[in-house]
């Protein structure tokens, strides 16, 4: 089980699995070319109780959630990843 703490403030678990899955892998393989493919990493990636609570903490006051601000966490939550892994 990988925990921690993005920069904002978001604290998630990501289980070894989750980490090890091959359709996590693919999608990681597209989605720089594929944008649209973000959504479902997030939900391979989180689960989408996790991903829920995601939404939550990047959305605005507007009632939006900023696509730059998912992106920037996503990368928060992979650096974590690799430090913890080092």
């Amino acid at each position: 089980m990988l925990t921690g703490k993005t920069k904002t403030g978001f604290e998630f678990e990501i289980s070894e699995s989750a980490l090890n899955n091959y359709e996590l892998f693919e999608v990681l393989s597209e989605v720089d070319s594929n944008p649209l493919k973000m959504p479902q990493m997030v939900n391979l990636l989180l689960g989408e109780e996790q991903k829920k609570a995601l939404m939550e903490h990047l959305r605005t006051e507007d009632g939006t959630v900023p696509i730059d601000a998912v992106s920037k966490e996503i990368l928060d939550i992979f650096s974590s990843a690799r430090l913890k892994n080092s």
